[in-house]
This record gives C-alpha cells, sequence and structure tokens, in this order.
C-alpha cells in the first residue's frame, strides 16, 4: 500500500506548505473558493458555485489556469448523503477515485463521515485509510493516517500584523510532505457542502477507506 492518495503529483509537496483558503459568498455567480499559497499566488479555485452554476450537486476544483484537477459530485439516491470524487473532468462512465458519505444516518447532525478511497495496483482495488477528526463548521480539523500521523490540517486563520483571528471565510491548509493538497481541497469541498445541509459537530470523525456502495 502507498503512503498516500494522490490525485495529481505536481500537488504532493515536499515541505509543509500552508495554503490560504478563502470561501465566498454563495449569492452569485462564480463564488466558491480561492486558494493561495505564502506567496499569495493562485493554486486553486473552484467557481462553480452560484444561480449559473451549471450542476449544484457537482464541483470542479481548478488549477489557476482553469484546468479541471477534481470533480465531486453527490451520488443520488443515498441515504448516507455520498459525495463521489473523480480525477479531472467527470464524463459520464468514469468511475470515482474516492467517495464520502454519512457514517450513520441516525443523528444526522452528529454522524461521522466515511471516505473510501479507490485505487488499482494491478491486482484489484487497494484500500487507503485516512481519518479526520474535529469540527469543520469551526475551521479546526486534522487528517490522520491508518498510523494517526497528521497529514493535513485545517485551521483559522490569523492575522500575523495583528494577531487577529480572522473570520471562517478565511482558513488555514496546512499540507503535511508526502500529502496531496489536491486531494486535501477536495475533501474540504466534500466537508463544505455537508456542512451546508446542517452538518455541525463538535468533534467529527472521519474515517477515510475504500468500500462498498451504500
Amino acid at each position: 500500500m502507498k503512503e498516500s492518495f494522490v490525485v495529481q503529483d505536481a500537488y504532493v509537496f515536499k515541505e509543509e506548505t500552508h495554503l490560504t483558503v478563502l470561501k465566498t459568498s454563495l449569492f452569485f455567480a462564480g463564488d466558491g473558493f480561492t486558494v493561495y499559497d505564502c506567496h499569495g499566488q493562485l493554486v486553486f479555485r473552484v467557481d462553480t458555485y452560484g444561480p449559473d452554476a451549471r450542476d449544484k450537486d457537482e464541483l470542479v476544483l481548478m488549477d489557476p489556469h482553469g484546468l479541471c484537477l477534481l470533480t465531486v459530485r453527490r451520488k443520488r439516491p443515498s441515504l448516507h448523503q455520498r459525495w463521489e470524487g473523480f480525477k479531472g473532468e467527470r464524463m459520464d462512465g468514469d468511475k470515482p477515485i474516492f467517495s464520502v458519505k454519512r457514517s450513520s444516518i441516525i443523528g444526522r447532525s452528529r454522524a461521522g463521515l466515511t471516505v473510501e478511497v479507490y485505487e488499482d495496483d494491478g491486482r484489484g482495488e487497494e484500500q487507503q485509510y485516512y481519518q479526520i477528526e474535529g469540527c469543520f463548521s469551526q475551521r479546526n480539523c486534522t487528517v490522520y493516517n491508518v498510523t494517526k500521523e497528521s497529514m493535513a490540517e485545517i485551521r483559522r486563520k490569523v492575522d500575523q500584523t495583528t494577531s487577529v483571528m480572522l473570520g471562517k471565510e478565511v482558513f488555514t491548509l496546512c499540507v503535511k510532505p508526502g500529502f496531496d493538497g489536491a486531494f486535501a481541497m477536495g475533501l474540504i469541498l466534500v466537508l463544505d457542502q455537508i456542512n451546508g445541509d446542517d452538518y455541525v459537530d463538535s468533534g467529527t470523525e472521519t474515517t477515510v477507506h475504500p468500500t462498498a456502495e451504500d
């Protein structure tokens, strides 16, 4: 089994990398997310929100030039509110490379999430396991691998010049060496959508592994 799941090799950072994620309003076309590195350079963007979005149940993560890196799509019907991730722009017939679903439909507001990662090593699907612990609504989550090493962290952003904590629409994504930043952003898109459906929990746990359908 590989140490981490990779969507795009170009976004597997060799050093710990801190990205600033800006979530824009959902009331106008072109809204979504913009993600910058420590030098203020655009790294990712998501602008498929808003009234002109082609599909409210499908979001596209793009590079700075508008190239589609990853598509996340809500699967319907699904009692567990499953989201699936596809490499690049999703086409009919494409198989997902990972999926995210609620661990339980009982007590939905406090249910954890299960993330299933599908990888084909030539001998069948290989399983990957991660776990997300924390509360996304408070911008306080950590992604762990199977050995409980931190692979990515979501935290409130603090203005370094004033030491003032910024609003929840601006937060930091810390990506550890060897972890794919594009995959981390894909998880953020899903967490944001589930959080928008009244997913609020003070101690969310998310297990990431490849399994079966609902």
